[in-house]
């Protein structure tokens, strides 16, 4: 195949990976992103906290050109005893990694949106003695990940579960390294935004 036919066919894959995103979304209401564009010279992690009818934070991995994601109601822990139940959502934009806002009321995910933690990720999983790739750990159903941010550092792992019958339930779990920390709860004490200090109340307000 040529560079062109690459191409389009990579675009063909992302625009069906977002087809979900796009679907459940009026991005003019929403202020939402729906543009794909570089968010760094290596793959990213966000988490962002989300103010919605429960409070939550969305956990995204870059993996190929999309951010994969999860909703994690209790938020990442630096706790390596603790298991938090993180739900895989659809697929969004890497331009979302930027996303601060207010969604209005009567939009998919109406609330507040700050971008809580950012940062390089690098992928760490393997098996039997060989590396895997992220999008390959994620057909697979478990992946492990170093984070570079400013509140999550070190080693997570996800793995998929049938909690409640449901498979898009995962477990995400702080590996036990020298970033693991069973007293600090970054989830808990420091809601504000990476990028502009802001925490969710400050947009409601």
């Amino acid at each position: 195949m040529t560079r062109d036919g690459n191409r389009r066919a990579k675009d063909g894959r992302d625009q069906a990976e977002l087809t979900e995103y796009r679907r459940r979304r009026d991005v003019d209401r929403s202020g939402e992103p729906t543009g794909s564009g570089a968010i760094g010279d290596e793959p990213q992690f966000v988490v962002q906290r989300h103010d919605a009818s429960s409070l939550h934070f969305d956990f995204r991995l870059q993996i190929g050109d999309v951010l994969v994601s999860w909703a994690v109601p209790k938020g990442p822990s630096l706790d390596p005893r603790e298991k938090r139940l993180a739900t895989r959502t659809d697929d969004h934009p890497l331009a979302y990694a930027d996303f601060e806002g207010s969604i209005p009321p009567g939009e998919y995910g109406a609330g507040t949106v700050v971008v809580w933690d950012r940062g390089p990720l690098q992928n760490r999983t393997r098996h039997d003695e060989q590396d895997i790739s992220l999008e390959d750990a994620l057909v697979a159903g478990h992946l492990r990940v170093e984070l570079f941010g400013e509140k999550l550092t070190g080693q997570f792992s996800l793995t998929q579960t049938r909690i409640r019958g449901n498979d898009r339930n995962w477990l995400l779990v702080k590996v036990d390294d020298d970033d693991a920390d069973r007293r600090r709860k970054p989830e808990r004490t420091q809601p504000e935004s990476v990028l502009s200090g802001r925490t969710n109340d400050d947009l409601k307000d």
